[in-house]
């Protein structure tokens, strides 16, 4: 049904006539009563008698005049519910206590006046296909690992360099230690049952591997945080790595440590993704708000791979 001749219908009813119906609306008289005549057609009904003194409603018109103005509420609300800044941002973070998700709880801290539709996709092909679709509005990834490449119109940013750290259990001989270096953890295992083919943060930890004679061992099923930090926490002979800002509980009585890694210390590069013709305005004032508030990247003393974008 044709939603500009219901609008020019209730116009009519509401003037009382055609020609003040038509000033009302800015057109011609004309195109009012082909507006009308086009709407009786596809009801197959008369909704006005045609008087000098004006127009008046057939008893199908007044049947039809309560559904009409619904139908215009209903348009108004699906329009506004689409219109930018109308709907709520739909960002996705990865993970729940991941640092992409400490970012977003710093976003909305600071701007609790937008709403948020947080989301977590773990695949990258997933969420850039979601921002192409437009059924999501922004996602936290590392970019540009080898031989993935963003698609043509999305956009990124580097917003986050976060310092790794080792996790180990109470009993791992570098579990007193204040700090330890990437030379001086050769030949300790390290257990990351969560790296996935062909994930960025596959391509990460390979590189990093490579870069320092590292040995990550990912084997095992992944039965999620809960059984790593079991895990850790009873074999001395295994460490993580865990990022600075992963904010992972566990039983006061694991006693693990956090360790920071250094010479050099190895960063994960956080990047803000989006599709650059999205145009909803909560989008650029997430963008100023991690500018503002997130450090620079490529520090001193810190190691990400060549590939990292920007350099």
């Amino acid at each position: 049904m044709d939603l500009q001749a219901v609008r020019t219908f209730v116009a009519v009813t509401e003037a009382g006539g055609f020609h003040k119906a038509a000033a009302d609306l800015s057109v011609t008289q004309q195109a009012v009563s082909k507006r009308i005549a086009t709407l009786e057609q596809t009801l197959g009904v008369r909704l006005f008698t045609r008087a000098p003194r004006g127009a008046g409603l057939t008893i199908d018109g007044r049947a039809f005049l309560p559904h009409a103005r619904e139908l215009l509420r209903a348009a108004e609300r699906a329009s506004a519910s689409v219109s930018p800044g109308r709907r709520p941002l739909r960002v996705d973070v990865i993970a729940s206590r991941t640092a992409q998700s400490s970012l977003m709880r710093g976003f909305h801290g600071a701007h609790p006046e937008i709403v948020l539709d947080v989301m977590m996709l773990v695949s990258m092909d997933t969420a850039v296909t979601a921002l192409l679709s437009g059924e999501l509005d922004a996602t936290f990834r590392a970019v540009a690992a080898p031989g993935r490449p963003l698609p043509d119109g999305i956009e990124s940013v580097r917003v986050l360099d976060e310092p790794l750290q080792l996790l180990t259990g109470p009993a791992h001989a570098l579990a007193d230690a204040p700090s330890v270096t990437l030379a001086g953890l050769v030949g300790h295992r390290v257990w990351m049952p969560g790296i996935a083919p062909g994930t960025e943060w596959g391509a990460y930890y390979d590189d990093l591997v490579a870069e320092f004679g590292l040995t990550i061992e990912a084997t095992g099923p992944n039965f999620g945080s809960d059984a790593l930090l079991d895990t850790i926490a009873d074999t001395p002979a295994l460490a993580t790595f865990m990022g600075e800002r992963s904010r992972l509980i566990w039983p006061a009585g694991h006693g693990l440590r956090r360790i920071p890694v250094t010479g050099p210390t190895p960063v994960y590069p956080h990047s803000l993704l989006w599709h650059r013709d999205n145009p909803h305005p909560a989008l650029t004032a997430l963008r100023t708000h991690l500018a503002a508030t997130t450090a620079g990247h490529d520090a001193a003393g810190t190691w990400v791979p060549d590939w990292a974008l920007p350099r």
